[in-house]
């Protein structure tokens, strides 16, 4: 599955607004960037596709930055796909000559089936995974 970099990136500064959210702590779009290496312009374009989704807010002024609009864990990845990249859940497949149908039912399936698995994963769980197991010899 390719991964558009907008969509990377939308997750990954979501993960660093999830790592600092108390519901008031605003971190401004120069920190962001680089703590993930991105590009400021960049990411601009897509805080404001999440801040129109409502997936962040967002304050103007010196003082001013981005935050979660709710806690992670109440934010699955299928809001973010959808925020950024909506025709990633689209199904193009035609229905054309005798087999088309039967492809375009197979396509609307595992589309279906993403689109559930994503909404299983949320933002939290990105921030936070949970550590791997520490084994002592």
């Amino acid at each position: 599955m390719k991964i558009s970099q907008k969509l990377e990136y939308a997750c990954r500064a979501l993960a660093q607004l999830a790592k600092t959210y108390d519901g008031k702590t605003l971190t401004r779009l120069e920190e962001l960037a680089q703590r993930e290496a991105v590009s400021a312009n960049f990411l601009v374009q897509i805080l404001n596709d999440l801040r129109r989704a409502g997936i962040i807010d967002s304050r103007r002024g010196a003082h001013g930055g981005y935050l979660l609009s709710r806690p992670a864990d109440h934010i699955t990845l299928r809001q973010i796909v959808d925020a950024v990249e909506p025709s990633q859940l689209q199904n193009t497949a035609l229905s054309d000559g005798e087999s088309g149908p039967a492809v375009r039912r197979a396509w609307e399936t595992v589309s279906s089936k993403l689109a559930t698995d994503l909404d299983t994963i949320t933002l939290g769980s990105m921030a936070n995974p949970p550590s791997d197991p520490m084994f002592y010899i």
